[in-house]
């Protein structure tokens, strides 16, 4: 059976949310979940949940510390062997759990993930993958912070990454890529742009050229590239937006009695809209290029996240994501160590 550890603490609302979760992948995915985090808490939760006892498929590691949320994340993550998300990357590691999944500190997950468990062999960096809702299903933005610098070399291999994540997870067949920049056009974009996209059509993806920010949510392209700085804030903009709109419609329906008529009428179409857009029905950001499946949830996740987090971890481990990684990235050897060698001679290697 699949193990899955799950940081029991992570998260803004605390163990709630995450035993809650864990309780209903444990009933349904046929799956075992480690709840790592105080022992004492986690059992607090399950009672007033009605538990006496463990459910089914569920166990308990405790770990006692937790993330410091305003420390630096690699001094935690170093000086604190036995808080939640440390142990969780270390329980993969030594291979006894599959995966892991966390809501709290994504700084520390990431430090975690990587000095627990390494980085597939070839990849320079990780990055978070970021699943944005489109007219018709989902893309695919990377990275969304984990590298606020790249070179051209990290771009092409997040894109080598995020076209197998869609293929495995979302069943795509030669998914689309593009890069994100300020035009369609290939002659445009800054240094880093402008000196990956030759380059986009030697690795084997389906590249479609630039995109522009407008185009994410349109699902011009099924995985955007970009780096972690100008993807974290595409998609802190994103969610912020999102609820100053929610807001203003809220508000103007409210001062028009017939628009409060036609919004109870209209009742179905939001709850879809809503449920479509809603990042709890995908459950977190996988860190792709870690030597192991991590996903990391948001803070504010609910029990219907951390259920989809999990279940995502799941799919990942059954269809062995991180073995299909290695095999592609291995493949790429020799034309990365040609770019690697190109870039540096123009002088386009810089960070």
């Amino acid at each position: 059976m699949i193990k899955i550890a799950l940081d029991a603490l992570g998260g803004d609302f605390g163990a709630g949310p995450n035993v809650r979760g864990a309780v209903e992948a444990a009933k349904r995915l046929e799956a075992e979940i480690i709840l790592v985090g105080d022992q004492t808490v986690i059992g607090r939760e399950l009672s007033a949940m009605g538990y006496k006892a463990l459910p089914k498929n569920i166990s308990v590691v405790n770990a006692p510390d937790v993330i410091d949320m305003g420390a630096d994340p690699a001094r935690e993550v170093r000086s604190k062997k036995t808080a939640s998300i440390v142990v969780c990357a270390e329980l993969v590691h030594k291979g006894a759990a599959d995966a892991f999944v966390s809501a709290g500190h994504s700084g520390a997950a990431m430090v975690a993930a990587l000095l627990r468990m390494g980085r597939i062999k070839g990849v320079l960096r990780p990055a978070i993958a970021t699943p944005m809702p489109t007219y018709e299903g989902v893309s695919l933005l990377l990275d969304g912070g984990a590298n606020a610098d790249c070179k051209p070399l990290h771009l092409l291999q997040f894109a080598v990454m995020g076209s197998a994540y869609m293929e495995q997870v979302f069943d795509l067949k030669e998914p689309s890529v593009g890069i994100l920049s300020i035009g369609e056009e290939e002659t445009k974009g800054n240094h880093l742009v402008k000196s990956t996209v030759p380059y986009m059509r030697d690795i084997g993806v389906n590249f479609k050229g630039t995109v522009e920010g407008r185009d994410i949510n349109t699902g011009e392209t099924d995985v955007i590239v970009c780096d972690g700085f100008v993807g974290n804030i595409v998609l802190k903009m994103a969610e912020g937006l999102a609820k100053t709109l929610l807001n203003m419609i809220k508000r103007e329906i409210k001062k028009r009695p017939l628009a409060m008529a036609g919004a109870m009428l209209s009742k179905g179409a939001f709850k879809a809209v809503k449920d479509h857009t809603n990042p709890d029905n995908y459950g977190g950001a996988p860190l792709l290029g870690v030597n192991g499946v991590a996903i990391i949830s948001h803070g504010k996740s609910n029990e219907l996240a951390i259920f989809n987090a999990l279940k995502t971890a799941k799919k990942l481990v059954q269809k062995d994501f991180i073995g299909g990684v290695a095999q592609k990235i291995a493949a790429l050897k020799d034309t990365f160590a040609r770019i690697e060698e190109e870039c540096a001679k123009e002088g386009v290697n810089h960070e």
